[in-house]
């Protein structure tokens, strides 16, 4: 990047690249397959095609290599959730909980197993952590896993878990109780089941107030055995292994929510000049005007901090001066903000549409619908508040 503020010349093609083929292959049906709950994979096959899944892979195992960072994985996100937030979601859980975790934390034999096909796009894996019981307070995790001779024998249930249960899904990571520390706290560890493991069930899909065309399911394990070999990372380490693939998490929804504002804005700039009362557009009305302008000042500020967030996870994979802490603090900010803002965007958009914006016919609603779990997948907006609060060196809870 030049700066952590300007996308590079080679970034600004590649988000023209994406957002071609989100209006040639994702904008003609993403209505259809909102109120068919249909989940495209034909489609996110060709995503895969296209080498989204692998922006943040190597070479070797398929993706980009040194042409791939962090930051064109933020523009594809946000190019494609500009058109179909589900899309833009099953790109995010797909790389960020699917494939980075085996990256970041598995072995070469289970980098070698793996990876392949979910950076090429053939297949899908997701990521395990909210139960009933546990979602914020993760360190609530009631699943368990029992070293059984030389397999771990899993018991337990996760709940809204992305890229969980579709047809390409090839395995599910799992945070579980693996035993107990000297403190008394629970011992977490992370855990690759593969799909169809026996024992291991995916529930029916969730019947979700947006992301219609996102693969959600709840799962549960009974007894579900797999070999000592598909631990993923340290034993112990889950949890830390789990807050930081959530904080990479938290930008790339920030791009989300990005493109989300965006798609209001280009929608109430087109409504607002074309809808005729009191003789001429709507646009001219200040109360109108005002709120279209309050868009284009929040879509700005969005893109800005997802992309200044990216920067530093970019510069932190280089070895640059980056610390994690910096890092940490601008991740939470980005999405408390961003993913508020899009909550608002949509309100505004819905407004500015008046009667046709409670319409399914048009996309406002559609947005609206989608925008709400921004605010609550990967980190709340109150965890996000304490994260930045506690970043100021505040004593907060």
């Amino acid at each position: 990047m030049t700066s952590a503020f300007e996308l590079s010349r080679e970034h600004d093609e590649f988000r023209h690249s994406v957002r071609d083929f989100a209006e040639d292959r994702i904008r003609p049906h993403a209505a259809d397959w909102d109120r068919e709950h249909h989940f495209p994979v034909d489609v996110v096959r060709e995503m895969g095609k296209l080498g989204l899944f692998g922006l943040t892979a190597p070479e070797e195992y398929g993706g980009a290599g040194e042409d791939g960072d962090f930051t064109s994985l933020c523009v594809a996100i946000e190019e494609l959730g500009r058109v179909d937030q589900s899309m833009g979601i099953t790109l995010q859980a797909g790389v960020g909980l699917g494939i980075n975790p085996i990256l970041t934390y598995g072995t070469a034999e289970q980098r070698e197993r793996w990876l392949p096909d979910l950076v090429a796009g053939e297949r899908l894996a997701g990521f395990g952590l909210t139960e009933p019981g546990a979602g914020s307070d993760a360190g609530a995790t009631q699943t368990r896993a029992e070293m059984v001779g030389d397999e771990w024998v899993v018991n337990g249930a996760k709940q809204f878990i992305t890229n969980s249960g579709s047809e390409i899904t090839s395995l599910v990571t799992v945070t579980a109780r693996t035993g107990e520390r000297e403190d008394g706290r629970p011992e977490l560890s992370a855990i690759m089941l593969p799909s169809g493991t026996p024992g291991f069930t995916v529930e029916k899909a969730y019947d979700k107030l947006g992301w219609h065309a996102s693969d959600t399911h709840p799962l549960s394990f009974a007894d579900a055995h797999v070999p000592a070999d598909h631990l993923l990372g340290q034993r112990g380490r889950g949890y830390a292994q789990f807050l930081a693939t959530l904080d990479d998490g938290r930008v790339a929804i920030s791009a989300l929510a990005t493109g989300c504002i965006q798609a209001c804005l280009e929608a109430c700039v087109t409504y607002a000049g074309e809808r005729q009362t009191f003789g001429g557009p709507i646009g001219r009305k200040q109360g109108v005007a005002f709120q279209v302008a309050d868009l284009e000042v929040m879509v700005q500020a969005s893109r800005l901090m997802t992309y200044r967030a990216a920067a530093m996870k970019d510069a932190m994979e280089r070895g640059e001066q980056v610390s994690t802490k910096q890092f940490k603090q601008a991740a939470a900010a980005a999405k408390l903000y961003t993913t508020e803002s899009a909550v608002t965007a949509t309100r505004i958009a819905t407004q500015v549409f008046g009667g046709y914006g409670f319409m399914e016919e048009y996309p406002v609603a559609r947005l609206y619908r989608d925008a709400k779990v921004l605010e609550i997948g990967e980190g709340t907006s109150e965890v996000q508040r304490m994260l930045i609060a506690r970043g100021l060196g505040l004593p907060v809870e």
